[in-house]
């Protein structure tokens, strides 16, 4: 099913290996002295080309996550792809997190902005309040709340939706997962989206990203909330290939292509999809 599904859309259906990622936190220090302290250990690091703060490890001697630089609070094991989020939102005020645990985004976030955090999931937000602490910042408000239950207007806000994910994530996936259970998320991201979008002052931003390749989950959804609300796509400078716009026979919004899909085969990274939209 997905062999021939992600052919159709411009991608494959291929594994590739991730190296390990790390976004340096700025609170604390600069990428420059955190990549001379860490290789005075012997920790070889490589810039991320496509993010501000992130660095590839090459080879460590040790695990990371017990080096008293990580204990410290210098930096988060965070995923590349999962970095350009918060990059694309770029807040100048107050923002919400509105699926913010376990934080790596909110903390990102943190480092330019106040960030209201919200996630519904208990367990989850200890982890999330443990990285605040160990990172350092003082500039967070956390909440554990359904996001749909929030009222309060912001001018900027991340949705880093719940989804499907993609096969680079867990093993089997691509036997685990059904049609029926990407077009229930696709439902449950419309209605999210949608409230992010009410949330909104005018010429407000809401950033709209997800781990999945599923266009049901992507494309779809943005293209539901051109046709039911007053946004537009604005165009990202990030990697990636351009958003779909004629799927399976069906005709999308044509600004949907400043949209932007990363397939792990292109650009070493996992599944993700992001898009930029600002109310009309």
């Amino acid at each position: 099913m997905f062999k021939e599904k992600y052919q159709k859309l411009g991608g494959e259906l291929k594994t590739v290996p991730l190296k390990r990622c790390i976004r340096v936190n700025t609170h604390k220090t600069t990428p420059s002295i955190l990549q001379k302290r860490l290789q005075k250990k012997g920790v070889v690091l490589e810039r991320i080309p496509f993010v501000k703060n992130g660095f590839y490890v090459i080879s460590s001697r040790f695990n990371l996550v017990s080096s008293p630089e990580y204990l410290l609070g210098l930096f988060y094991i965070q995923d590349a792809a999962s970095q350009i989020p918060a990059e694309i939102l770029n807040p100048k005020n107050l923002v919400l997190d509105a699926f913010a645990a376990p934080g790596g985004k909110t903390t990102q976030l943190a480092i330019s902005s106040d960030v209201i955090a919200v996630d519904n999931k208990s367990l989850r937000m200890i982890k999330l309040l443990n990285n605040v602490e160990r990172l350092g910042l003082d500039n967070i408000i956390a909440y554990t709340m359904d996001f749909m239950e929030v009222k309060k207007k912001f001018d900027f806000i991340l949705c880093d939706m719940p989804c499907s994910g993609n096969y680079m994530l867990e093993p089997f996936w691509t036997k685990k997962n059904t049609q029926d259970r990407i077009d229930e998320r696709s439902l449950l991201q419309k209605k999210y989206l949608s409230h992010a979008i009410s949330l909104l002052n005018d010429d407000g931003v809401v950033v709209y990203s997800t781990c999945s390749l599923e266009p049901e989950e992507d494309e779809f959804v943005i293209d539901y909330a051109l046709k039911n609300h007053d946004v537009c796509v604005e165009k990202i400078d990030t990697i990636g290939d351009e958003g779909v716009t004629h799927v399976f026979g069906k005709k999308l919004d044509p600004s949907i292509k400043h949209c932007r899909r990363l397939w792990p085969s292109k650009t070493n990274t996992i599944g993700f999809f992001m898009a930029r939209l600002r109310k009309c």
